[in-house]
């Protein structure tokens, strides 16, 4: 690499986006670790440094403007350019007393409103932030961490267990791919490239720690679209095995 490549991971301060941020940080990259709250901020960045990661703190709140467009212009003083922007900050909305379900019959449309702010809005939110730096790579690359229940293919079909009702949530990510696929239109003369990707069920304190993935194990799919090659797919939507049906 003629010059030091930059990736900002957005939620990583923990689970798959730490790790997310961690492989690429192996790979060489120089990492931007996105996170809203300074304590666990700095806490991911001393971890990240001290296993030999060139990371700095990126103070970041999705969901608010101002915050996006001061990330936006700390990233451009400490590099100059963006090649790589991992939207990983997510959430799915409070538990209730039905666990994690969210039936669409007893949601709180608040709820509907929060969860789709940071997963879509926000993503669109610092997306757009951070256009004119990767615009300045030779190879910018944008990877939207989506879920396997975004796949409407695979929420309708009664054979293929998917999980509980999340009538806030899944919707969310089917929204999220909708737009990667946007965004993938509008990019396609141009060397960006764009996808989704699936971490599977992995034990994060997300899911409880009770799936059997491990966040390594989520990050790898996120870290090979982030690595594309020139002419790489874009508009997809990954999972390990490959293409998940939209």
């Amino acid at each position: 690499m003629s010059e030091t490549e930059i990736a900002l991971v957005t939620g990583a301060n923990k689970g798959i986006g730490y790790e997310i941020a961690a492989g690429l940080g192996v790979l060489g990259y120089r990492v931007g670790v996105g996170v809203r709250v300074e304590a666990r901020r700095e806490s991911a960045v001393g971890k990240l440094r001290a296993a030999g990661v060139d990371a700095f703190g990126v103070p970041l709140d999705v969901t608010a403007d101002r915050s996006v467009t001061d990330t936006a212009e700390l990233v451009e003083r400490r590099a100059g350019h963006l090649d790589v922007l991992v939207d990983n900050a997510g959430i799915s909305g409070p538990p209730t007393d039905q666990g994690w379900a969210q039936y669409p019959t007893a949601l709180d449309l608040d709820v509907v409103r929060t969860v789709v702010e940071t997963n879509v809005i926000g993503v669109i939110r610092v997306t757009n932030a951070m256009l004119p730096l990767l615009r300045r790579s030779m190879s910018p690359r944008i990877v939207n961490v989506s879920s396997s229940v975004a796949s409407l293919t695979r929420q309708a079909d009664p054979d293929i267990e998917i999980g509980p009702v999340m009538a806030a949530y899944s919707p969310s990510k089917s929204f999220l791919n909708a737009v990667t696929v946007q965004y993938a239109r509008q990019f396609a003369d141009t060397d960006i490239l764009i996808n989704a990707a699936c971490p599977g069920l992995v034990a994060t304190d997300f899911t409880g720690f009770q799936e059997p993935r491990t966040p390594e194990q989520g990050a790898a799919t996120a870290i090979r679209l982030a690595t594309l090659p020139d002419g790489g797919p874009t508009g997809s939507f990954f999972e390990d095995d490959g293409v998940i049906p939209w």
